[in-house]
């Protein structure tokens, strides 16, 4: 196929970029605004790769949207364009629902109209795959059975919901107008190319620095980790084996605290960097809760397993010591970051979260 993929260098998306062309014969034509988090280092061999196109634009161009679906005219389209850190999205809610609401809605409708001039085989075959996230569901409590595809919306934070209104979207144009669209909700992703505002990189480099490690409230608040090579797999086994108008949960099962996540970076890291000033754990400072801070996410992904002939190949263990290690070994990468202001703040404490 040749995918049409958005957020192509963003963490998750450039994870994908990387699976398909390693993995898979398919082409793969990114598109990405290139905001701060997006770093086409992600996309390391796929930048020479001849089934790769990387095109810079925005989704919320119409133009240059129907223009990109005229000229590569795709098989499939990926859409992992997104501003996800629920931080920023309290901060200023304006640029979430700009790309993740009306940004899905002009995709949606450039995609409908490219669909509606194919032929019969190639609109038979068309997909539009739409990648969002499980906080979409809201907040569960401790003895709550974990997200399924079932599970009613309840988002709580302007991204969560900015997501939820985008899913609604892409099944509304699978109702009305037939467009074949597949939804998937995944949990929180960790692994390398991480942008460093994240929970688990964050950590891991203030870490290093001997500087504070923030946790929340009292470090309770839970979320369940998916390393992201497995989930680049496992969207693609969505893309080439779902069913149009179905959603797929995706999730490994390693459901942990903020807390134990701190510790057991904490843990790694006195193996594999040691600090001569003490354990790194010292470092750990709690900090007040952030506003409306849900406690707890798990993905139950026992139907898309079996939808998809698919598993998450890696342990919460294994997918953390390798994560740790990719960024002791890809200093210049994050030091870059560290040194550059971007969105109007230098990068530093910022109060450690989980997020995809």
């Amino acid at each position: 196929m040749r995918i049409l993929l958005t957020g192509g260098c963003g963490f998750i998306g450039s994870a994908v970029v990387r699976h398909a062309l390693a993995a898979t014969g398919h082409e793969i034509v990114t598109v990405d605004k290139m905001t701060y988090a997006a770093s086409e280092a992600a996309l390391e061999g796929a930048r020479s790769d001849p089934r790769h196109t990387l095109i810079r634009a925005d989704i919320t161009d119409a133009a240059a949207m129907r223009a990109i679906f005229a000229e590569y005219r795709p098989d499939a389209v990926m859409h992992l364009a997104a501003e996800s850190h629920v931080d920023r999205s309290i901060d200023g809610p304006a640029a979430f629902i700009a790309t993740n609401v009306t940004g899905t809605f002009v995709l949606l409708e450039a995609a409908r109209d490219y669909w509606a001039s194919l032929a019969a085989p190639e609109k038979t075959r068309f997909r539009f795959h739409h990648v969002s996230t499980d906080e979409v569901f809201g907040a569960l409590g401790p003895a709550d059975p974990p997200f399924s595809e079932t599970t009613p919306y309840d988002p709580r934070s302007p991204y969560s919901a900015s997501k939820a209104a985008s899913d609604h979207l892409v099944r509304a144009w699978f109702h009305t107008y037939g467009l074949p669209t597949l939804v998937s909700n995944t949990t929180n992703n960790y692994g390398p190319w991480q942008f460093p505002e994240k929970l688990i990189p964050l950590v891991t480099l203030n870490a290093l620095a001997g500087k504070p490690l923030p946790v929340y409230g009292d470090g309770s608040n839970t979320r369940d980790w998916l390393y992201v090579e497995d989930h680049a797999e496992a969207l693609l086994a969505v893309l080439e084996r779902g069913t149009p108008g179905a959603t797929y949960a995706i999730g490994a099962r390693e459901p942990r605290s903020n807390l134990e996540v701190v510790r057991a970076i904490c843990a790694v890291l006195d193996e594999l960097a040691p600090d001569p000033a003490g354990p790194h754990a010292r470092l750990i400072t709690f900090v007040a809760d952030r506003p409306g801070h849900d406690f707890r996410y798990e993905i139950d992904p026992s139907r898309a397993e079996a939808a998809l002939s698919w598993r998450a190949r890696h342990d919460f263990a294994a997918g953390l010591r390798r994560t740790v290690q990719w960024y002791l070994d890809h200093r210049p990468w994050w030091e870059e970051i560290q040194a550059r202001r971007y969105g109007g703040e230098r990068l530093g404490v910022t109060g450690a979260r989980g997020g995809a």
